[in-house]
């Protein structure tokens, strides 16, 4: 690449050589990944072809994103006297190894660890005075009995007998009936609480996270759109879904910061936000990076004004006037655009944790109403974050203590 910068299908095909799973046929042909995650294309870099529609309408001429993705991954190139051009190896992916006796241990307590530090979590969690009546069940139990059916993956019934088990441990004052799980997930007031306990989760580890990435994935749901489309003359039906707007550490997967919303709002406008949560709670912002759907100057100039160095994908048509921060950063992505893709691919550690959490716990929710289905997301992300912590304890020698005061914010949303 002798250009400066690459193009958007150069773009595209580095994303999935960095991410995807290349597998070489034979010779010159790769079967490449398709994006979306369905199926994929076979590219004959000695034909210079591809079975993606983007190839067929455009030809040869036009090299499409696949094709790039097996120049980035696979395939080193010499130039013999006479002119031609020749394979003449390939090379292996970066791996990455794996300290297996701590990744043993940490999956085998897991499940027990995980109790241990959502009891402890939960203790800082204030519960509201009791009054005259009945004896209200404590916010901080139900908060524990809620997480503990999240991270079962089971229904509220069927999660029953694990609920039992743990206060028969002592973890509970009393066994939490499924129903007042229910009641409580419906409350809006407790979306506020289990932000805030994703945030201090994530903690223990402002030591050892100095990078972070951004960006939003969303959780489907079973409730059903229907309609009748007037301009295919038949009906429609689309299922509903919330968002998840998060940002991540990148060396452990960790969610520093969260917000669920509607599915139809814009990723963008939440990162100054993330941003201030994360560095509100202890971390020292060293770089964040995001894709080009978070690229503006506000965004920039949020992470600028947390200490951190942005490392946002620039559009096409993207030019290097505006404030300093917007040179800055355009000017590495432009000029040393190598050094701007090796630090850039951080990146991707955030798909990988939406990855990790929807493989364990699920990437649909079973609420069927906005409230409840906002705060089974948040549970997801906090089952993840107590799971992270767990791998943490036996990899890097981590000690969480969570609570060296309650925060303000909980508080108030207790009473």
């Amino acid at each position: 690449m002798d250009a400066p910068l690459l193009s958007s299908r150069q773009q595209r095909g580095f994303t999935i050589a960095s991410t995807a799973r290349l597998k070489q046929i034979v010779a010159t042909t790769w079967l490449v990944p398709s994006q979306s995650g369905s199926g994929g294309y076979v590219v004959d870099t000695e034909r210079r072809s591809c079975t993606c529609p983007d190839h067929e309408l455009r030809g040869v001429d036009t090299v499409c994103k696949h094709r790039w993705a097996v120049e980035f991954f696979a395939v080193q190139r010499v130039t013999t006297t006479d002119g031609s051009t020749s394979v003449v190896s390939a090379m292996r992916k970066k791996t990455y190894r794996q300290d297996w006796p701590a990744y043993n241990a940490a999956q085998a307590e897991e499940k027990h660890r995980v109790q241990i530090l959502l009891r402890a979590l939960c203790d800082g969690i204030p519960n509201p005075p009791q009054g005259r009546g009945r004896p209200c069940t404590a916010v901080s139990d139900v908060i524990f009995a809620a997480c503990m059916k999240t991270f079962i993956g089971m229904s509220g019934r069927r999660s029953g007998s694990d609920i039992k088990a743990c206060a028969d441990q002592g973890m509970l004052d009393k066994v939490i009936s499924y129903n007042t799980v229910f009641d409580y997930m419906a409350k809006p007031e407790l979306t506020p609480v289990l932000q805030e306990l994703v945030r201090i989760s994530a903690l223990p580890l402002s030591p050892v996270e100095r990078e972070f990435a951004a960006d939003g994935t969303g959780f489907s749901s079973t409730v059903y759109a229907n309609w009748f489309d007037n301009k295919h003359g038949r009906n429609q039906r689309k299922s509903k879904w919330v968002k998840l707007h998060a940002m991540c550490g990148v060396r452990t997967n960790i969610l520093t910061a969260v917000e669920v919303t509607d599915a139809t709002l814009n990723d963008s406008p939440f990162l100054p936000q993330l941003v201030r949560e994360t560095a509100r709670g202890g971390f020292q912002l060293d770089e964040v990076s995001a894709d080009k759907g978070y690229l503006g100057r506000e965004n920039l100039q949020a992470i600028a004004n947390a200490g951190a160095v942005p490392f946002v994908a620039f559009k096409v048509n993207s030019r290097p006037e505006g404030p300093d921060v917007w040179k800055k950063a355009y000017h590495m992505f432009a000029y040393n655009h190598e050094e701007w893709l090796r630090r850039y691919h951080k990146r991707s550690n955030i798909e990988t944790t939406f990855s990790m959490i929807k493989k364990k716990f699920g990437g649909a929710v079973r609420a069927k109403k906005p409230v409840p289905m906002a705060n089974e997301v948040l549970l997801k992300c906090l089952a993840h974050n107590l799971s992270c912590l767990v791998h943490a304890i036996h990899e890097l020698g981590t000690d969480p203590d969570f609570w060296p005061s309650p925060p303000a914010a909980m508080v108030g949303a207790a009473q």
